[in-house]
């Protein structure tokens, strides 16, 4: 059953920000009022269709595109269906995340600028970027609402520019922001399916916005404002990355200077690359690296085991991310077996 804040009746649509981003005032304000600015075209699109056909290129080698669809579409292959942090998934998601066009764009001004007007400093780009790769008509997988300080932390002003690769219609979804959430402080949540694993418990009826989306339009939110993803449905992939910035003084944890995979480092991303291509840009930076407090894992992590043993398929995806990435070989092995236990009794 899909859960409550995935019913989209209540969905006003965002305020388009295009006009007021020349603005430095008018833009921070609105910035500090809704937790989120929606800009069209800030990207050029030859841009980001660059760097979607390099991704397609990968996706179809995975079979993930289906062989008979025409060469520049991404028509799912719904058989290969996986999900975050899977090792399949992996496998497909750490090739894209070595294209340098990827890494680059982080670095385009109209990103970097813009969200240094909003903190009021200047911005600097995490290096751990993200790939989303969504299969249609998995909606029980849709990412539910959460918010994205818990996972990454260090400083509370990181704004993420959440980028689509194509223009996105109502039916392939796209992303949906609760306005002013991000005033709110760290939500309750529950452990759900999709990405991140969690999902906060209040519905925040009549906050939600969103709408459709075309080929460059940028998406900037706060990392206290809640979000969800919209039901991707159709037989298209939907692709879409994540871009983090904050300002440099402010501190930064440890995991948003590495690869988003954890067993994947930096060398392996950067092999093959050619000289010059902003490798280990930040290690040019004097920045306060802080500690990751793992008292929300801990919280969803517990949870998560005891959903499992009802029998609730809602820990899965927490489960997945402690086998894949929890430090400690007890736990790996203790959710290993709750998970095995999961899906034999879903099977």
């Amino acid at each position: 059953m899909a859960p409550e804040s995935l019913t989209m009746s209540d969905v006003r649509p965002f305020f388009d920000a295009t006009e007021i981003v020349g603005d430095a005032d008018e833009a921070r304000d609105r910035f500090d009022r809704d937790g989120y600015l929606f800009v069209s075209g800030l990207l050029p699109p030859p841009v980001v269709e660059d760097l979607r056909r390099q991704f397609l290129t990968v996706l179809r080698d995975a079979e993930w595109i289906a062989a008979d669809s025409p060469a520049d579409d991404q028509i799912a292959e719904l058989s290969a269906f996986t999900v975050e942090p899977e090792p399949a998934y992996q496998k497909v998601y750490n090739q894209l995340y070595s294209v340098p066009a990827f890494h680059a764009l982080q670095h385009r001004a109209e990103l970097v600028d813009l969200v240094g007007t909003l903190l009021d400093a200047p911005a600097i780009p995490h290096p751990r970027v993200i790939v989303r790769v969504m299969f249609p008509e998995r909606t029980a997988h849709t990412t539910p609402a959460h918010q994205d300080f818990p996972p990454i932390q260090g400083a509370t002003d990181t704004i993420t520019a959440w980028i689509p690769l194509t223009d996105l219609s109502p039916e392939m979804g796209g992303l949906e922001i609760a306005a002013g959430s991000h005033r709110q402080g760290v939500f309750d949540f529950v452990p759900a399916l999709g990405a991140g694993g969690t999902e906060i418990t209040d519905p925040l009826h009549g906050a939600w916005v969103g709408g459709t989306f075309e080929q460059g339009d940028v998406l900037f939110f706060h990392s206290m404002t809640v979000h969800r993803g919209a039901p991707a449905t159709g037989n298209r992939l939907r692709l879409s990355v994540d871009l983090r910035f904050q300002r440099l003084a402010d501190p930064i944890a440890p995991g948003s200077l590495k690869p988003h995979d954890p067993d994947v480092t930096w060398e392996q991303i950067y092999a093959g690359w050619a000289p010059g291509q902003h490798q280990y840009y930040w290690r040019d930076w004097d920045l306060d690296v802080g500690e990751f407090d793992t008292q929300y894992n801990d919280k969803r992590d517990a949870m998560a085991f005891e959903l499992a043993a009802k029998g609730d398929v809602d820990a899965r995806a927490a489960l997945l991310r402690i086998v894949a990435r929890d430090p400690d070989p007890a736990k790996q092995r203790k959710a290993a077996e709750a998970l095995a236990a999961l899906d034999a009794d879903t099977a």
